[in-house]
């Protein structure tokens, strides 16, 4: 199965403990798509600074393909956090450093090479959103992660070009939660997923409803979890396994990664930055 991230990769600051970790919705798939057996992809614009450099070492060494990534001058993306018993808090950010100036359009280019992916998935934070309708016309699907940072009538027109949308909703009643995946899934049919924190999953398909518990962990750090049960649910149902088998992929998925610090581990120091 070959598949692509497509869009933000930032460096996390934890400023408590002087480390940074690679991360952003985008890596995180392609990196978690890797560990978890598919022949993964990242396509997406890289700084010139040590962390870009750092991020670039990492995908090499676990031979992740980097190689229509885009190179510009400037600092790259990063967020500032850190962990409160176990869960990560957000400080601030800059924005996703130099994506703020770079349009990705760039990857128009390289259409025929896009066309071979099984499935592409981008996100909220990778400034892709004006090209889901060209993306939409490739053979492979195509995902969407909404994170929690959206409001319902844009998200909701994005929907019609998609094949799977994913929705945190953790600060969602249920009511507006299941309200917002049928409309999701009634503009093209995608499969649409929400995340609500301890609540777990819900899921509609356009006929069933289904829910999915956490999967119980003493977690470490939950940075990167959300990311790790899209990919994983993405990849088991990409493999013909069931819905409801494949929700509990994404659970035991987003466990396991709550028990590495980071998204996927592989820190810097922050003074190197």
């Amino acid at each position: 199965m070959k598949v692509l991230g497509l869009g933000d990769n930032v460096i996390d600051r934890y400023q408590h403990t002087g480390l940074g970790y690679p991360g952003g919705n985008a890596l995180n798939f392609s990196v978690f798509a890797h560990e978890l057996n598919a022949n993964a992809a990242y396509l997406g614009i890289f700084g010139d600074d040590v962390a870009a450099a750092h991020i670039r070492n990492i995908l090499a060494n676990r031979q992740i393909q980097t190689h229509h990534c885009l190179d510009v001058p400037g600092e790259s993306g990063f967020a500032t956090l850190t962990i409160q018993d176990g869960d990560r808090v957000f400080l601030g950010s800059n924005a996703g450093g130099v994506r703020q100036r770079t349009p990705m359009d760039f990857i128009l280019q390289y259409l025929p090479w896009l066309s071979e992916f099984s499935l592409i998935h981008s996100a909220a934070y990778s400034y892709t959103e004006h090209l889901l309708p060209q993306l939409a016309r490739l053979p492979g699907l195509l995902s969407y992660d909404f994170s929690d940072d959206f409001t319902p009538a844009n998200a909701l027109a994005c929907c019609q070009w998609l094949d799977y949308a994913f929705f945190s909703c953790s600060e969602r009643s249920l009511s507006e939660t299941r309200e917002l995946l049928a409309e999701a899934h009634h503009k093209n049919g995608a499969i649409a997923v929400a995340t609500r924190g301890a609540e777990g999953a819900l899921l509609f398909d356009g006929e069933t409803w289904l829910t999915q518990r956490p999967t119980p962990i003493t977690a470490v750090d939950t940075l990167g979890a959300g990311d790790g049960f899209i990919t994983a649910f993405l990849l088991a149902h990409l493999s013909g396994q069931s819905l409801v088998t494949s929700l509990q992929a994404g659970a035991d998925f987003a466990a396991q990664v709550c028990t590495t610090d980071g998204a996927f581990g592989e820190p810097i120091q922050l003074a190197r930055l």
